[in-house]
C-alpha cells in the first residue's frame, strides 16, 4: 500500500489549487434542511475546498494545455488544470496516463488521443471512454469515478451501445459527447485506510453493528452471545429490507435505454 501513495505523489503537481476555481461548501453533517439527520454516520472531518470541475466542456475546437495534475478532496479521481489559448483556466477530470504539457481538445470529431472529447458516434468500436453524457448538451454524467471506463460496442440508428463498468449494456444518443481513455487513479480501490482517524478526517463517524444492539434499537439486535440476525434477509434499523434490494425507479425514462442489466454479485 505504501507504493500506491508514492506513485500518487510522483504524478501530482506541486502547486496550490487555482484560487478562482475554488468554492467553500458548508458541511451539513448528514442533516437535511429541517435539521434532522437524513444520512447517518456523517460529521466532523477536516476543512476542504470544492474544485469547480468542467464536465460540460463546452469550449469546442479550442486546444487546451495541461498545466497541472491535482488532488481533489471531493472525488476519488485526480483532476487536471487546463489553460485555453485565450488564457482561460478550467478543471477537468484527468484521464489515466495523461501528463503535464499534453494538449487536449473537445470537438465533434477529432484525433483519437487520451483526454480528447468528441461525439460517441465518431468514436471507433472497442474504444475506452469516460465522462459520458446521458442527454446531449447536459455534460458528463456517467463513468466519472477513479479507474472507471466504458467500451463502445456498436452504432445502431440514432443510438450507440456501451458496456458500462458494472457490465451493464446500455444505449446513449449518438449526439452525446464522451472523453477518450480511463479515469485516473485506478489504484484508489486498493488504498489501505490504515486507522480510524483517517475515516474521521474524511467526515465519517463510527458505525455500530445491528447485531451488537438490543432488540429495541435494531431488528438484528438481541440474542445470547454473538448471534446472527435471526431472519432470512437483513433489514435496516427501521425494518425495511436491505442489501440486494432493487432501488431503481421503474418509471425512470432511461429504463428503455438499458439493453442488458448488470450481473449480480455472488
Amino acid at each position: 500500500m505504501k507504493k500506491i501513495k508514492i506513485r500518487a505523489k510522483k504524478i501530482l503537481s506541486k502547486k496550490e489549487p487555482e484560487k478562482g476555481l475554488l468554492l467553500t461548501l458548508k458541511s451539513r453533517a448528514g442533516r437535511g434542511r429541517s435539521g434532522r439527520i437524513t444520512v447517518r454516520h456523517q460529521g466532523g472531518g477536516v476543512k476542504k475546498r470544492y474544485r469547480i470541475t468542467d464536465f460540460d466542456q463546452n469550449r469546442k475546437d479550442i486546444p487546451a494545455k495541461v498545466l497541472a495534475l491535482e488532488y481533489d478532496p471531493y472525488r476519488t479521481a485526480f483532476i487536471m488544470l487546463l489553460e485555453y489559448e485565450n488564457g482561460e483556466k478550467r478543471y477537468r477530470l484527468a484521464p489515466d496516463k495523461i501528463k503535464v504539457g499534453d494538449t487536449v481538445i473537445c470537438s465533434e470529431k477529432t484525433e483519437m488521443k487520451i483526454g480528447n472529447r468528441m461525439k460517441v458516434s465518431n468514436i471507433p468500436v472497442g474504444t475506452l471512454i469516460y465522462n459520458i453524457e446521458l442527454v446531449p448538451g447536459e455534460g458528463g454524467k456517467m463513468v466519472r469515478s477513479a479507474g472507471g471506463t466504458a467500451k463502445v460496442l456498436a452504432n445502431e440508428g440514432k443510438y450507440t451501445n456501451l458496456e458500462m463498468p458494472s457490465g451493464e449494456v446500455r444505449r446513449v444518443f449518438q449526439d452525446c459527447y464522451a472523453s477518450i481513455g480511463m479515469v485516473s487513479h485506478p489504484e484508489w480501490r486498493y488504498t489501505n485506510v490504515g486507522k480510524a482517524g483517517s475515516k474521521r478526517r474524511k467526515g465519517i463517524r463510527p458505525r455500530v453493528r445491528g447485531t451488537a444492539m438490543n432488540p429495541v434499537d435494531h431488528p438484528h439486535g438481541g440474542g445470547e452471545g454473538r448471534s446472527g440476525i435471526g431472519m432470512k434477509h437483513p433489514k435496516t434499523p427501521w425494518g425495511k429490507p436491505a442489501l440486494g434490494v432493487k432501488t431503481r425507479n421503474k418509471k425512470k425514462w432511461t429504463k428503455k435505454l438499458i439493453i442488458q442489466r448488470r450481473k449480480k454479485k455472488n
